[in-house]
Order: structure tokens, then C-alpha cells, then sequence
């Protein structure tokens, strides 16, 4: 019993770092999409934002056996963060000046608007992060006969701790990314290459899905892959944040 309770623990422990890790990115995405909206809308949007993302992974949870039978949620999630990616850097950098503006101009237009891009970026968020506890979660042994969801309550309870714990640092992590884009701009360009990075985290995981197999299965569980994954992510985290650095010396 002590053995499977000090597994638990150390699963537990990873999943907490993981998801802590895809909350930041979460927190960076809503750090970024309200950061136009004045202060105090800033904070009602980051408070529907977080409540959006607490809402969707708990339903994610329940739902993650339904989630993981279909490659197409996976595909719809991977396809959002990816336009949404490629959309931003877009506009940043290679529309005119004036057509930027308005562009800004436009994308700021609205409260509402803003939550709702908010609240799509959140789910997309919520399948990526529920996908990949279990992922973890599963090689645990059972350690009762109940079913939650689809999920054994033992790695169901872990799971749902893991992701609790995961939205309490993205609570504290969503204002302080806030100030952080406004003493570094250039960490925006950072924050949306990390979200196309995770839409290609979640198109590999559709791509290798049992019923469309074009790339192998065990493939996006692989240590290959992870380490590719965690040190692109970490390496676009760390480069924008020395350039932004860089450029404030300037």
C-alpha cells in the first residue's frame, strides 16, 4: 500500500508540474488578449477567463474518454490555436502599419468579443491539458472498483488534483504575465508562438489518434516527443524574454 501511495504521490507531483507549465501558457494567452482592454476590464475578463478555464477542464475531465475516442476535437483544438498563432504573427509583423492599426483597433473593439476569444482559447487549452494528465494519470493502479467519467477514481482524484492546483497558479500567473507584456512587448510574439506550438502539440496527438494513424500511435507519448516538446516550449519562452530584455536596454 506504501508503494502504490508513493506512486500516486510522485504522479501526482509531475502532473503539477505540467500542468502548471500549460496554465502559464493559458495565463500568457488571456494575459495577451485583455492587456487592450482598460484596467478595470482587464480584470473582469481575466475573472471570466479564469472561470471559463475552471468550467472547461472540469468538464474536460468528465467528458476525457469522449475527448480521447475522436481525433476531430482533437484536430478543431489544434486547427483554433494554430489560426489564432499564425493570425497574431500575421498582423505583428507583416501587414502595413496602417492596416496593423487597424487591425488592433478592430481586435479591441469589444468587451464581450474579447472574452469570448478568451473563453475558445480556453477550451482548446482544457483539451491539450486533460489529454496529457491522462496520458500520465492511466499507468496508475487501480485502487478501487469505482468508475468516474470513464476513469478509475483513484487516477480520476489525481487527475482532478493535478488540474486544480494547475488553475490556482494560472490564477496568480494571468496578472503577473499582465505587467510582465507591458514592460516587455516583445514577450507577445513569444506568448503566440507558444500557442501555435501547443495547437502543433495537439495536431501530432490527432495525427497519431488509433482510428486515423497517419503518424505512429505511441509516438506523441514518447520521451522523444516530450523532450522535443518541453524544450521548444521552454527555449521560446526563455528567447522572449531575453530579447525583451535586450531590447529594453536599448
Amino acid at each position: 500500500m506504501e508503494t502504490i501511495l508513493l506512486e500516486y504521490a510522485w504522479v501526482l507531483l509531475v502532473l503539477v508540474f505540467l500542468e502548471g507549465l500549460l496554465a502559464a501558457d493559458n495565463a500568457v494567452v488571456m494575459a495577451v488578449m485583455v492587456k487592450h482592454l482598460p484596467k478595470e476590464q482587464q480584470k473582469k475578463a481575466l475573472f471570466y477567463g479564469l472561470f471559463g478555464a475552471f468550467i472547461f477542464r472540469f468538464i474536460a475531465l468528465f467528458l476525457i474518454t469522449f475527448l480521447a475516442k475522436y481525433w476531430e476535437i482533437q484536430a478543431i483544438g489544434a486547427a483554433y490555436l494554430l489560426f489564432i498563432s499564425i493570425k497574431h504573427l500575421y498582423d505583428n509583423h507583416y501587414k502595413k502599419e496602417e492596416e496593423h492599426k487597424d487591425a488592433v483597433e478592430k481586435k479591441g473593439s469589444g468587451f464581450w468579443m474579447t472574452v469570448l476569444k478568451v473563453e475558445l482559447a480556453d477550451i482548446a487549452f482544457a483539451i491539450d491539458s486533460m489529454l496529457a494528465a491522462v496520458a500520465i494519470a492511466m499507468t496508475l493502479p487501480h485502487i478501487s472498483d469505482i468508475d468516474i467519467g470513464g476513469i478509475n477514481a483513484g487516477p480520476f482524484t489525481v487527475m482532478f488534483l493535478g488540474g486544480f492546483i494547475g488553475l490556482v497558479i494560472m490564477r496568480f500567473a494571468a496578472q503577473m504575465f499582465v505587467k510582465l507584456l507591458n514592460d516587455y512587448p516583445t514577450l507577445e510574439t513569444a506568448a503566440f508562438l507558444i500557442v501555435g506550438w501547443v495547437g502543433v502539440k495537439l495536431a501530432v496527438l490527432a495525427l497519431a489518434h488509433e482510428n486515423l494513424a497517419i503518424i505512429d500511435p505511441h509516438f506523441p507519448h514518447s520521451t522523444t516527443w516530450q523532450v522535443i516538446f518541453w524544450v521548444v516550449l521552454l527555449g521560446i519562452a526563455i528567447g522572449g524574454y531575453v530579447a525583451g530584455v535586450m531590447k529594453n536596454k536599448k
